[in-house]
């Protein structure tokens, strides 16, 4: 189906840098999609006033937020699933994605190569590139019932897991197989003495 056909993309509005402050209303910067945030997120690198959160656009839990601006077409349509419980302002620069399917699952087919492949006709601009709300409507994606949405976010959450964590991906399995041939090397190499 089409992305426009599960939701519809709503553009953020007037957040600069220059309005961040130390606490207050949680927001997402269309640079710091590029720069901080994974596939999905629950708390904001960033905060602004209340009262100027209070007129923004907002994305809501399950919503996607993506980056519509890069200066290469592979960051363009970076994108983050917002799983927090607060609503988030959302900088001019970004789209809200509102849709009924797993974030998740949104979040990881934006970067999938089928998705790459499409987004690259409808990219424009020469020094900044971009693409718009319009555009990203008429991508496709693959629609399968939501427990097999499910089980993929699952399967991909653990291979994320497994490459990006230091404590418990590949370092800390290497560690364990390491620790498991130790303990065989010293039972094999121990011999008991004849009596």
């Amino acid at each position: 189906m089409a992305l426009g056909e599960v939701g519809n993309f709503l553009r953020g509005s007037g957040i600069q840098k220059s309005d961040f402050v130390d606490v207050g209303a949680g927001c997402i910067h269309y640079g710091q999609i590029h720069t901080h945030y994974g596939t999905s997120a629950e708390t904001t690198k960033s905060y602004i006033r209340p009262e100027l959160a209070a007129r923004l656009r907002k994305a809501h839990k399950g919503d996607l937020v993506i980056a519509t601006t890069s200066e290469d077409d592979e960051a363009v349509a970076k994108a983050v699933a917002w799983l927090g419980d607060e609503d988030v302002a959302v900088s001019t620069d970004a789209y809200i994605f509102r849709h009924t399917l797993n974030p998740k699952y949104v979040s990881y087919f934006f970067q999938t190569e089928h998705f790459q492949s499409q987004k690259k006709r409808h990219v424009t601009g020469t020094k900044v590139r971009r693409i718009s709300g319009e555009s990203m409507a008429k991508i496709n994606i693959p629609v399968p019932p939501l427990e097999e949405q499910e089980r993929i976010v699952a399967i991909l959450d653990r291979f994320d897991e497994l490459t990006g964590n230091l404590s418990t991906g590949l370092p800390a399995e290497i560690n364990a197989r390491r620790r498991q041939y130790e303990h065989y090397r010293d039972r094999l190499l121990t011999f008991q003495e004849a009596a």
